[in-house]
């Protein structure tokens, strides 16, 4: 599976930076061998809160480290249990 984190401006400064610091570490939590982290620039879906991350071929926006954890679990874990 590949995972696409917007770097675009708008969600750099909404914070790509730590949501890609926190994709790295639940990839390398036992999924490595699963899932591919990419970056990538608009994905053409900004969100005034968060960030935008393509999980396959479905689009999520407002993904924050507050409600990263639930959209871990929720959007990619469960594709794997």
């Amino acid at each position: 599976m590949i995972i696409q984190i917007c770097v675009g401006s708008s969600c750099y400064l909404k914070g790509s930076a730590e949501i890609v610091k926190l994709l790295e570490e639940k990839v390398s939590n036992g999924y490595s061998d699963k899932i591919t982290l990419a970056g990538s620039f608009c994905l053409g879906k900004c969100n005034r809160i968060g960030v935008t991350v393509k999980v396959g071929d479905e689009i999520y926006t407002g993904i924050t480290p507050t409600n990263f954890e639930n959209f871990w679990v929720d959007k990619i874990e469960k594709k794997f249990t």
